[in-house]
């Protein structure tokens, strides 16, 4: 690892501190997107103005190129971006996916028309964008998708089925795969369209976590019929418009650290404070050794996005260690659950360690499942045959 924090990124934290204290109310603070049922939840309207606010400060999405809104940002601009947000419990902007995933995609593949009708309201959070790539039997196997698009005059039709969908709920737009070709090979048949979720034909459904969240969902297109004019990239190109929004999907992995380590902070706390045969559950000497082993992940996971950090301001693209750090966060964050659990005993059960217990499990899955991961460092960074 190489590398050190930049004039410009400093001149940053000290920009945005002081303006972070000014604007961020205990309301902000509170307000999350996951605990949205619909688009007509309070925390839909607060977040849409902090993202506003965000947009208008110039720190909704500074890595994005200035003519478009953002600032431009290097990486360590973008590093003390989140750190700082984490430090002061701030929302994030309404609108993750397509700020972070599915812009970059339209800026590379997408016509002038589509980038200066799109993207200012992604911005300013005006519009909110869900990504329609996995189906029930095209999962992690994505090329498998059987989602159809048939050309009919100046429209596509669509017929299908896409599961999963983190935000669909509350989504506008939607970048949706479909097969445009069943002749071609199957990487080779796929073409990307931009979809308006008010579209007739077009049903979501949200599904219900044993949390009660509606993070995700299912989308039915029956005869949707989209406009041509939202094709992103030629037709039957659409592989290389998924790995474009993918690759900056994985590149976030980066910052997964921030999240998990607050909440490691919280919990060595907390083993201080509660009490387990009459002395502090951190001096117990079994769950002392498990709250190390915590802190160890945690400390792991900070190695590991330094290092990716290190990589991308030395000109390489992150590569195998995104797979890395995304199998060490999930098995980290149910470890840190399953801790917790034994530090709180039954009282785990309510309020957010116990949501959390229940959550966790979801992150074997979430951002790409365990098993791939493992399947992509055993052959490319041990070189151990498929």
């Amino acid at each position: 690892m190489d590398f050190d924090y930049p004039p410009e990124a400093e001149e940053l934290r000290r920009e945005l501190r002081p303006w972070l204290d000014a604007n961020l109310t205990e309301r902000l603070r509170g307000a999350r997107w996951a605990n949205a049922n619909d688009p007509n939840h309070p925390d839909v309207a607060v977040l849409r103005e902090w993202n506003a606010k965000l947009a208008d400060a110039g720190y909704a999405a500074i890595a994005w190129p200035e003519e478009y809104g953002g600032r431009g940002a290097g990486v360590m601009e973008q590093v003390v971006l989140a750190e700082e947000m984490s430090r002061a419990d701030a929302p994030g902007t309404l609108n993750p996916i397509g700020i972070s995933n599915i812009a970059p995609a339209i800026m590379q593949h997408g016509t002038e028309a589509q980038k200066r009708r799109i993207l200012p309201r992604m911005l300013r959070g005006d519009d909110i964008w869900c990504q329609g790539f996995s189906e029930p039997d095209a999962g992690s196997d994505l090329a498998s998708l059987r989602t159809s698009a048939v050309r009919d005059g100046d429209d596509y039709v669509v017929n299908g089925q896409k599961v999963w969908n983190t935000l669909g709920h509350l989504a506008n737009w939607c970048e949706l795969l479909v097969r445009t070709d069943d002749s071609a090979p199957r990487h080779q048949g796929i073409s990307c369209l931009l979809v308006d979720m008010t579209l007739p034909g077009v049903d979501v459904r949200p599904l219900v976590t044993i949390t009660g969240e509606r993070e995700f969902n299912e989308i039915f297109f029956t005869d949707a019929r989209v406009p041509t004019s939202c094709l992103l990239g030629p037709e039957n190109e659409g592989w290389r418009v998924a790995m474009t929004t993918l690759a900056h999907e994985r590149g976030n992995v980066a910052n997964l650290h921030l999240g998990l380590r607050k909440k490691i902070a919280g919990l060595l706390e907390l083993a201080r404070s509660t009490t387990i045969g009459g002395r502090p559950a951190s001096q117990d000497p079994v769950l002392r050794q498990r709250l190390a082993g915590v802190y160890l992940q945690g400390e792991l996971l900070k190695l590991l996005s330094e290092r990716a950090l290190s990589a991308a301001l030395h000109g390489r693209e992150m590569g195998p260690e995104s797979s890395v750090a995304k199998l060490t966060w999930s098995q980290a964050e149910q470890q840190l659950a399953e801790v917790a659990a034994e530090v709180l005993g039954p009282t785990a059960d309510s309020a957010e360690w116990g949501r959390d217990l229940v959550y966790s499990r979801s992150f074997t899955i979430a951002g790409g499942t365990t098993q791939v991961n493992k399947n992509i460092i055993a052959q490319r960074i041990l070189g151990l045959p498929r």
